[in-house]
């Protein structure tokens, strides 16, 4: 357990693109401290049954169903089953999210509206049918997963630093939207961390990249999920609005 008595145990959460990398280390991190984890994603259906078996096959409780985040009408089918099933919602992580790079005058329109309705349009829809639940019990945590990319400006990285700033300042506004009604909103923004996302950027330059890092090497997924556990959990109850970076000292130097 990242802490003892983290208050987690018997709570329900919902991870979006929980199949693989990032997603993946937190729905196992979530489950191993008692948490019911409810997870989506759209294309990597074997990878998503194969965790959710695995996790089972170890007295954790998770499930995963196929849910396409931009389409608002998916996200509220979603949460009202898992509503339906558990009664109630009281963490969520919004962790699914794609990469198009390509520098600016080559993205193609594809790339720059795959980026924004996935990473920013496909964060409003599952939130805003989340939210109604949490107010509902005046009650929740929401942990949005950002990047580095939305604070520090990177090559090749227009869509995606723009998305992942929205994500930011979402976040922020959201937090004071919500704090009455006892709601906490926070984000987590990893660096650069070895998953097949990141796997491009650090064949192609490793050395260059980890000389920008204070820590000299690349973060682990692991690493990233126990930020967001602690986010959720009962000891990160008088944070709110903040932006959590997770990234070795990134681009410091």
């Amino acid at each position: 357990m990242l802490f003892s008595d983290s208050g987690l145990a018997g709570k329900t959460a919902i991870v979006t693109g929980g199949s693989r990398g990032i997603g993946a280390a937190i729905v196992a991190a979530l489950a191993a401290e008692g948490v019911r984890v409810r997870y989506c994603y759209l294309r990597a259906a074997e990878a998503a049954n194969e965790h959710a078996s695995r996790l089972n096959a170890e007295g954790r409780d998770v499930k995963a169903a196929k849910v396409d985040i931009r389409d608002p009408a998916q996200c509220d089918a979603f949460v009202e089953a898992v509503v339906d099933e558990t009664d109630a919602i009281d963490l969520l992580v919004n962790n699914g999210g794609i990469v198009r790079d390509n520098i600016l005058g080559l993205l193609e329109n594809e790339d720059i509206r795959a980026v924004i309705d996935t990473n920013i349009v496909g964060t409003f829809n599952i939130t805003r049918a989340v939210v109604p639940h949490m107010i509902s019990m005046r009650a929740g945590k929401i942990v949005n997963i950002s990047s580095v990319s939305g604070l520090k400006g990177g090559r090749g990285q227009t869509n995606y630093a723009a998305s992942k700033g929205a994500i930011d300042a979402f976040t922020r506004a959201l937090a004071v939207e919500l704090a009455p009604r006892n709601i906490r909103v926070n984000a987590v923004a990893p660096g650069v961390i070895e998953t097949q996302m990141s796997e491009e950027v650090r064949a192609r330059a490793e050395d260059e990249v980890k000389s920008r890092i204070l820590l000299r090497r690349f973060g682990t997924a692991e690493e990233v999920a126990a930020a967001v556990t602690f986010l959720l959990s009962r000891h990160a109850d008088y944070i709110t609005g903040h932006v959590l970076c997770v990234d070795g000292g990134f681009k410091m130097e």
